[in-house]
Order: structure tokens, then sequence, then C-alpha cells
């Protein structure tokens, strides 16, 4: 199977799937935590395009290779934003624990996804 446009990437696919569950975790700050709320909302909401910006320069293996590294950094703040949100659920019971460690369990993975796209992918033009 060939990868022809972004939505063949499977880790595209799963970080497009994984912003409902952003949007509910985030959904259940207190608004005296709309920073919070905001950088969680936006560093998820980022890898998408990072992805899909990088794809579309797939021709020139440096500069894919460089929206990876930046989408992973963006998933890596992602779970450091869940970590604080688990942190908060100590002192505010609405927050669902159980969320939290489930999206910074998802994260992970597409982090892992992303490094392993970043480190495999190969210049097939020069085979």
């Amino acid at each position: 199977m060939g990868i022809y446009d972004v939505t063949d990437l499977n880790v595209y696919k799963r970080a497009l799937r994984a912003l409902s569950s952003i949007y509910k975790l985030a959904h259940q700050l207190p608004a005296v935590h709309f920073k919070l709320k905001k950088q969680i909302i936006n560093s998820a909401e980022s890898i998408p395009p990072l992805v899909a910006e990088g794809f579309a320069k797939k021709s020139f293996i440096k500069e894919f290779k460089r929206f990876l590294l930046m989408a992973i950094g963006s998933s890596d703040e992602t779970i450091t934003h869940a970590r604080e949100i688990y942190l908060l659920s100590n002192i505010i019971k609405r927050i669902d624990r159980n969320l939290c460690i489930e999206v910074g369990k998802e994260y992970r993975i597409i982090s892992k996804q992303l490094n392993k796209l970043n480190t495999s992918w190969i210049d097939y033009r020069k085979k």
C-alpha cells in the first residue's frame, strides 16, 4: 500500500481522532484555568496540521522531518498539559482523572508513531 496523501498516515488520523478527548478534558477545567485550557487545545490541534504541512514537503526529506519533529514537540507538550490537569484533579473534583491518564497514554503513542515515521521515512525517489 502506498502513501499518496497525508490521510494515508495512521498517525495523522490518530491525532485527529484524539482531539475529541482533548476538547472533553479541556472543557472540564474551570474558567480560572483558561490559559492551561488554551495551551492543551493549541498543542494538540497543532499536530495534524504540522504533519500535513510536512507531508506536503515530503520531496524535501529534511523539511518533512523538521515538521515531524515539531509535531513530536507538540505531542509531548500535550502530555505535559495532561499531567498538569491530572494534578489539578486532586483539587478540582469535576476533572476526570481517568481521562487525563487516557489522554497522556494516547499522546505517548502519537509521539512514538511520529518518532518512528521520522526515523523510518526514506526518499523513495532514490530507490
